[in-house]
């Protein structure tokens, strides 16, 4: 059985990196645009080349980290010693050095890739050490309800105070040079977070489940292991359907509520000598919504199941983005009703995501005496680069399509596309998740069978 302590050190690890997550989808994209002052088109085709270049080196951080050996164990050395270089580059993403176009772009490229590649490095062995603290199924979906639940509301905290930090930093001030020395302070101040929460990971965990084969097997039976895992490539398709979903609104949240809402005219609330806008009110009441999705998460799949659960609420999310297109602009109230309500259903998938990924790795270790937890829980960190990446070029890509320029008035044309963002679009996603999710083969009842399969062949 799990402390308490330990399943909240554990959260400690997904909050810190939902901080940096969490802003990149739903400000990088801005930051490039308005204020580094990238084309959009060009932001977006970075996107997918820097993340689709993340997604393969996933697996390779998996497999590494299933072939190390220290006194940490295996997993737990990658936070301890990436922690900082995270907080590092995560600053540097953010910086807006005085270059040409040319160079900014070249700027743009390093240090986003530098950072989604030091993120897989903390990031791939963090989600694998779920599958070693524990082999009970229960305590896997209470390590995955409480690493949600830190996740969403890390991301609740940096959605939230980043904008009003960045005010604060650049004192109020709209010029370009303060306003980029803002979003270098306020991203300075998340970074500091992360690196304490990532060190407060690494003390308070433990790994403890041994494999049953004690011997190495080759990167060769990894692989064809992995290929022949059935119901992890429908998570790995499941997932990335679910993060464009996730990608697309996030990504263009800022855009809908500065150039068709127009949060500029609305009576900021300040708190602490910080500025709340409305944007930010919006995301963060989105990721408290997913905390409460994450809590109904465990009880109703109990009930229901993982695959049924995940099912209904990604219908649900469906429906819901459809009818998001038709609000107009002063229906704000409705407008935050449904980002509460599609945010529940979103929230409530990924633990079941978590919990899935874990029955897969024991799967393949039953099937083949190979457990290769980390190449399996690399996945969802590939799934995630992958989904995110997707979504984010075709945000670049469609705002460019659609006409959108910075910093001015709006066409038409271009305020429908930035509408489709958060209605159409995305639903797309759910929908391809809800197909995918459907072919899923690993039951509750399967996996009681597995289970205790496993733990006859773990007695000596």
């Amino acid at each position: 059985m799990i402390k308490f302590v330990e399943k909240v050190g554990y959260g400690f690890g997904d909050m810190a990196s939902s901080m940096f997550w969490k802003l990149f989808g739903a400000y990088l994209m801005i930051f490039y645009t308005d204020i580094f002052g990238l084309p959009a088109a060009v932001v977006g085709t970075m996107f997918l080349i820097t993340r689709l270049w993340d997604s393969i080196f996933d697996p390779i951080v998996g497999i590494i980290a299933d072939r190390t050996n220290s006194k940490w164990g295996k997993f737990r050395p990658y936070i301890l010693f990436l922690a900082i270089p995270f907080g590092l580059v995560g600053l540097f993403t953010f910086a807006t050095p005085d270059l040409s176009i040319t160079n900014k772009i070249i700027y743009a490229y390093v240090t986003y890739s530098l950072m989604m590649m030091v993120y897989s490095g903390i990031n791939v062995p963090y989600a694998s050490l779920l599958g070693v603290m524990s082999p009970d199924t229960k305590d896997r979906n209470s390590l995955s309800t409480y690493r949600m639940s830190f996740a969403y509301i890390g991301s609740f905290i940096a959605l939230l105070l980043f904008i009003p930090l960045v005010n604060l930093y650049s004192e109020g001030r709209t010029d370009a040079d303060s306003q980029q020395m803002g979003w270098l302070l306020a991203a300075g101040t998340i970074a500091t977070l992360c690196v304490v929460l990532f060190l407060g990971c690494f003390s308070l965990t433990k790994e403890r489940v041994e494999p049953i084969k004690k011997e190495k097997t080759s990167l060769k039976d990894d692989l064809s292991d992995l290929a022949h895992n059935y119901p992890w490539w429908i998570l790995l398709g499941s997932g990335i359907a679910a993060l464009i979903f996730n990608s697309i609104r996030d990504g263009a949240t800022v855009y809908y509520f500065k150039y068709f809402i127009i949060e500029n005219n609305f009576e900021r609330m300040t708190l602490f000598n910080m500025s709340f806008v409305l944007s930010g009110l919006y995301l963060a009441v989105g990721q408290a919504a997913n905390i409460v999705g994450v809590i109904i998460a465990a009880p109703i799949s109990n009930h229901l199941g993982k695959k049924l659960t995940y099912m209904g609420a990604m219908i649900i999310a469906t429906i819901l983005s459809i009818a998001f297109y038709w609000f107009d602009k002063d229906q704000l109230v409705w407008i935050f009703i449904f980002q509460v309500l599609i945010s529940i259903c979103a929230g409530s998938i990924f633990p079941l995501l978590w919990s899935m990924y874990a029955d897969c790795a024991d799967y393949s270790e039953l099937r083949t005496g190979n457990r290769a937890t980390g190449l399996i829980f690399s996945s969802s960190s590939m799934s995630q680069k992958m989904g995110w990446g997707l979504g984010s070029a075709l945000t670049g890509w469609l705002l460019a399509y659609y006409g959108f320029q910075a910093n001015v008035v709006q066409t038409a044309e271009a305020i429908h596309g930035i509408k489709m963002f958060l209605s159409f679009l995305p639903a797309i996603g759910t929908v391809l998740s809800t197909v995918l999710i459907a072919m899923y083969p690993l039951s509750e009842t399967k996996m009681k069978e597995i289970t205790n399969q496993l733990k006859m062949k773990r007695v000596p």
